[in-house]
């Protein structure tokens, strides 16, 4: 798991905050500007992580997703360009869902070449606090 300093939470979280509250064009800029002031490895997986919620709403309309936890069950597998999170969750309307999903980027990890995803059961409230899952 790795494990981010307070002050990286915390510009992480605004990140996330400003993006999902933009137009989709501004979006892309904001996170494009966001996303290359970080290390490569947190680069690939908050690319990653933005991806995740893009594809799951526009996918399936039943979903909103606002929020992703790619190791709330298990530690995610990074090596080069490839994250996969084989015990990740993401929520949406208030409610938390398993989720698998591989992601493969370019090696500057700004452009997604290749996603795929796997959308598991929803996760009962009272195990939320268990896999720091919070509404």
């Amino acid at each position: 798991m790795v494990v981010l300093p307070p002050m990286k939470k915390l510009f992480l979280a605004a990140l996330a905050s400003v993006t999902l509250a933009l137009p989709a064009h501004a979006m892309d800029a904001a996170l494009r500007a966001g996303l290359l002031k970080l290390d490569p490895e947190t680069r690939l997986e908050q690319r990653c992580d933005a991806e995740v919620l893009d594809r799951i709403s526009h996918d399936d309309h039943k979903y909103k997703a606002d929020r992703v936890v790619a190791y709330a069950f298990a530690t995610p597998e990074m090596k080069a360009d490839v994250i996969r999170s084989p015990g990740a969750a993401f929520r949406s309307k208030g409610q938390w869902y398993r989720l698998k999903f591989k992601c493969e980027t370019a090696p500057d990890h700004m452009e997604v070449l290749q996603f795929r995803y796997r959308i598991g059961d929803e996760i009962p409230e009272a195990d939320w606090a268990k896999y720091n899952l919070y509404d």
